[in-house]
């Protein structure tokens, strides 16, 4: 599946300073250190409806780490899929009488066009589930011939008894567990699982459900899976980052990390677990199955799409927060405010502008902390001018390099 259209990056001058980054598993900030090339991968969208404000703001924080490891010098390996068929997708397609690919296909395509818009810089494979079910059967039939898997009525599980590290990625205790698994897209109550914790790879073909053929039976992949092979294949085990917003912690990443250990045998999975906060509407998180959500395509019709970026800079990535319009009017005098001063013939100079930046969003991508150091210069520039010639580009280049703000 195409990615989408990459912007230029401007290449920056001086020493660039190392990422520092929330580490889930973890539970602390810790120093990311990727070889030549950083690896990345990054939960995509069940495209059954358009791009809202909570994606962008998960995409976004990732991107701010591929800018950082760009600009020290590392080249970016970065993995991205979309669950094109997935139970969502089939209701909401059986609900608009489309057909459930034809309906997948126009919100990737919207969701690539909002990406662009955006800036967001793409990955280098965009990986369609349906690309890869073979890819998906093999992994789970090598699991099964570990041990470690188990039928109910055709349908494929991972027994968590044969996970042994299952837990070390979010924390949680047993019953959250179990509370969070029913409200995420697990089974905890069905029938003939050993463990409500047992997680699905394989569904059995259902009635009126699309289905592909494998030695596993006729059928299609369960949720976590999927990002397991994709990720293997392209990423291999022990890769830098695994990304996605706060409501993957469990179980998606807890499930992805115990299969990626039992089929490629490292530990962690991801050196590093990162996850992005929900964004709110009305005091709830914006989810499509609430349906408060605010479209990025709609905005961004409305609005200059750097306005946009702005408003999600404004907050820390790993932060919950709730969008209200004024942010956007904010956002866009900031905007205004920044573009006026990087057009003026000279200004104050910007050596420490670059600096602290970079410090900025090397502290766990602190990007409110950036927003305000060049606040400060474009004040600074308005108001009482400045005699350095480079100044005003060196700041175009910053906001463009590290933050994505075309100025």
């Amino acid at each position: 599946m195409r990615s989408w259209s990459a912007p230029s990056v401007p290449n920056l001058p001086g020493a660039a300073v190392p990422l520092n980054l929330y580490d889930t598993a973890a539970r602390q900030v810790r120093r990311t250190e990727p070889g030549p090339t950083a690896t990345m991968y990054v939960c995509g969208i069940t495209p059954y409806d358009a791009t809202h404000l909570g994606h962008a703001n998960t995409y976004l924080a990732f991107d701010l780490v591929g800018r950082v490891w760009r600009d020290n010098g590392h080249e970016v390996h970065f993995t991205q899929n979309a669950t094109d068929v997935d139970d969502p997708l089939l209701e909401r397609a059986a609900q608009t009488g489309l057909d459930w690919r034809a309906l997948a296909e126009r919100e990737i395509e919207l969701f690539r066009t909002d990406m662009s818009a955006l800036r967001v810089l793409p990955p280098r494979e965009y990986v369609g589930v349906t690309e890869v079910i073979d890819q998906v059967s093999e992994l789970i039939e090598s699991l099964s011939a570990k041990g470690l898997t188990y039928s109910v009525d055709g349908d494929v599980y991972f027994s968590v008894a044969d996970a042994p590290k299952f837990g070390e990625v979010s924390g949680y205790g047993r019953e959250e567990m179990l509370a969070l698994f029913g409200e995420r897209g697990g089974d905890p109550d069905r029938e003939g699982k050993r463990d409500p914790l047992d997680w699905l790879l394989w569904r059995a073909e259902r009635p009126g459900e699309p289905s592909w053929p494998s030695p596993l039976g006729q059928g299609r992949p369960g949720w976590h899976i999927e990002c397991t092979a994709i990720a293997l294949a392209n990423l291999g085990a022990g890769f830098d980052v695994a990304g996605g917003g706060s409501d993957l912690i469990f179980p998606h990443h807890e499930c992805g990390a115990s299969e990626g250990y039992a089929a490629g045998g490292e530990w962690p999975f991801a050196k590093f677990y990162s996850h992005a906060g929900m964004v709110a509407l009305d005091g709830e998180k914006m989810s499509k199955s609430r349906g408060n959500l605010v479209f990025v395509s709609r905005l961004r019709a409305e609005h200059d799409p750097m306005a946009v970026r702005l408003v999600l800079l404004a907050h820390h990535y790993r932060t919950d927060w709730e969008y209200t319009g004024d942010q956007l009017q904010e956002a866009e005098a900031r905007l205004e405010r920044w573009r006026a001063a990087v057009a003026l013939p000279s200004g104050p100079a910007a050596d420490d502008v670059l600096a602290r930046v970079r410090a900025r969003m090397s502290d766990d991508l602190d990007a409110p902390g950036a927003l305000a150091v060049i606040d400060a210069w474009a004040a600074e520039a308005l108001a009482q001018g400045g005699s350095d010639t480079s100044a005003p580009g060196l700041v175009r280049d910053v906001a463009d390099a590290l933050l994505g703000v075309a100025l």
